[in-house]
């Protein structure tokens, strides 16, 4: 139990660190991320003014301004204008349609023209990545001069997917990276001390009863439930002589039947597991039985 939350613990102190680290980065991501955002959205009000200006050309009108680009939703924005203005609606598809395509945030959108006074549509259209999708109408018909807004709604895949995006696939490479550090930072096997149940410390050698095994120089070996049961009675004992009609009535008895050669076999099996220990032997005994030596 001991060596259990010994375990818990270090795997808990490599885990607290790769959660520290897994904050630090999100942090980071968290403030890249913004900065992104904001040049895109900056990028794109650039994008935007220049409809407006090239409009404005088209209309004759070199010298009036393009108010500020307003946002007056979740991406959605509107270009206003200092003065009124004419357009033809094949030009204002063409000129948003080629100026929005620089925009790599952009996919799907709506425009809408406004009029000023009572902010009726004048002219709208929808434009999609996929062009069977397009939904444009009125072409090749001129607008009468007037005040107009234009307002563009761009489809919510933009920023917020490049968002969605870098954190999942950030998500993603952090999860193999805190995959690949906590199998490179797995502490080492601890071997539990003689104190535990079932447990006993024979030279080099440590002897696990409950789980049939054998820790040697940190290699595991299996045992069987016959060869658990002999060495067990030989840990309790080491160093003592252990009769041999003792050891078959405790280890044979249950079943019935006694078999003498089986004894020597499975002897001879432990043996064998236990020769990684020279100071570890089961010698024989003439006229008693066997004794488990261990030499200091």
């Amino acid at each position: 139990m001991r060596n259990s939350q010994k375990l818990l613990s270090g795997k808990g102190k490599y885990l607290l660190g790769f959660l520290l680290l897994l904050f630090a980065v999100g942090i980071c991501a968290a403030f890249t991320i913004t900065d992104t955002d904001d040049f895109a959205v900056a990028r794109r009000e650039v994008l935007l003014r220049r409809i407006g200006h090239e409009l404005l050309l088209q209309s004759g009108d070199s010298t009036s301004r393009v108010l500020p680009i307003k946002k007056i939703a979740e991406n959605e924005y509107q270009i206003r204008f200092e003065n009124e203005l004419t357009f033809q609606t094949d030009s204002l598809v063409k000129t948003t349609q080629r100026l929005l395509s620089k925009d790599p945030l952009t996919s799907d959108y709506v425009v809408n023209v406004l009029n000023c006074g009572s902010a009726s549509v004048a002219y709208g259209y929808a434009m999609s990545k996929n062009t069977k999708d397009d939904i444009v109408a009125c072409l090749g018909r001129k607008q009468p001069r007037a005040c107009y807004t234009i307002n563009i709604k761009f489809k919510p895949t933009g920023i917020n997917t490049a968002k969605s995006g870098y954190l999942l696939g950030s998500l993603s490479f952090l999860a193999f990276v805190g995959f690949v550090f906590l199998r490179s930072a797995k502490p080492k096997a601890v071997v539990p001390d003689a104190g535990d149940t079932n447990l006993f410390t024979l030279g080099a050698v440590l002897f696990d009863a409950k789980n049939r095994k054998l820790i040697i120089n940190e290699t595991t070996l299996d045992l069987t439930g016959t060869e658990t049961r002999v060495l067990l009675i030989f840990a309790l004992s080491p160093n003592e002589t252990i009769e041999r009609s003792r050891l078959q009535k405790e280890i044979w008895e249950d079943e019935g039947v006694i078999v003498g050669r089986s004894l020597d076999m499975f002897i001879s099996k432990l043996r064998k597991k236990l020769e990684h220990d020279p100071n570890l032997k089961i010698v024989v005994i003439r006229g008693k039985g066997y004794k488990l030596t261990i030499d200091s």
